[in-house]
């Protein structure tokens, strides 16, 4: 399974789903893939789930290759034991997909026709719907705005002739298809990041080493984010002051240096003891929390880790 003719070779095309409790999408996820017109090989990593969904998963689909790790190890350090499993296995492909979402039957298959003409784009990705495909995933229709996307909601509302692919700066990562050539050049996910802004720091890098982002209009994936709960992650200040400081310490064009992140907090604290401001002097205190505790020199070890062209992040994955 997962090979076709390719430039005269057969061609090998992977998912990689990371999991963490998908009891509730399992069908909806892994039918359409088993529905794929291209043919694929499913890899999934596992981050310790707990509702049942591991044992589910390996008895209606055992044809998936399926990983499990004890602890949660976050989605960029999980996607990136499939994605290189994947390309040491040959794969000319990587469809990345998220536990929560699922696909047209030819979705891959025309994803790939137009990476064959397009080499350029290192990640190509379809139209992003809801869950009940009545509508666009609400922040998929954030970034396909016409200052990030030109054309393409223009073409789609005059009724003009479509594109293969529209070029934009980012889409996030519920369903990418990632090209070897984009592999070999970015590498994997940083480690830096934990939950979220990992699809940006990817995506900054992909653009860095001279790759382009598109979408294939005529192609769609449902994202039933609708049905999760709120995560802590987007709801800690704590959590979500460290994640925008190594999102901006890791970028591939500094532009806010460490620097930027102390002085922000002193112009705050005079600013929060003018007004006598309790909440304001307390969130100070806690990132300066962050700031502390935070292992600074391991997040520029990775940044220019990112920057070199190659695997970067692979090579301390066991095999």
């Amino acid at each position: 399974m997962g090979e076709k003719v390719f430039r005269g070779t057969k061609m090998k095309v992977y998912v990689v789903i990371v999991t963490h409790n998908p009891l509730q999408w399992i069908q909806k996820c892994f039918s359409s893939l088993r529905a794929s017109s291209q043919q694929v090989i499913t890899i999934v990593i596992d981050n310790n789930s707990t509702d049942g969904s591991s044992q589910t998963i390996q008895s209606e689909y055992p044809e998936v290759d399926f990983i499990s790790s004890d602890v949660n190890l976050g989605f960029g350090a999980a996607n990136n034991i499939g994605i290189k499993k994947a390309y040491d296995q040959g794969a000319d492909f990587v469809f990345l997909m998220n536990q929560d979402a699922w696909i047209e039957p030819k979705t891959i298959e025309i994803l790939i026709s137009v990476s064959k003409t397009n080499p350029e784009y290192g990640i190509l990705s379809p139209m992003h719907y809801n869950g009940q495909g009545n509508g666009l995933d609400y922040n998929f229709s954030t970034f396909i705005s016409p200052e990030k996307c030109r054309g393409l909601l223009s073409d789609i509302v005059l009724g003009n002739p479509l594109k293969e692919v529209y070029e934009l700066p980012f889409v996030n990562a519920a369903g990418w298809l990632l090209t070897r050539q984009c592999i070999s050049s970015v590498g994997g996910f940083n480690p830096s990041f934990f939950h979220y802004a990992e699809d940006i720091n990817y995506c900054e890098r992909v653009i860095y080493h001279k790759l382009k982002i598109g979408i294939v209009p005529i192609t769609k994936i449902f994202h039933d984010r609708q049905k999760r709960e709120v995560s802590k992650h987007l709801k800690d200040p704590k959590i979500i002051f460290k994640r925008q400081l190594i999102r901006e310490l890791s970028k591939p064009v500094l532009k806010k240096p460490l620097s930027y992140f102390y002085l922000l907090q002193m112009k705050n604290l005079l600013k929060g003891l003018l007004k006598f401001d309790g909440n304001m002097l307390k969130n100070i205190y806690n990132n300066y929390g962050v700031l502390l505790k935070t292992n600074i020199r391991e997040i520029q070890r990775n940044r220019k880790k990112s920057l070199k062209n190659g695997l970067s992040f692979f090579s301390d994955l066991k095999n």
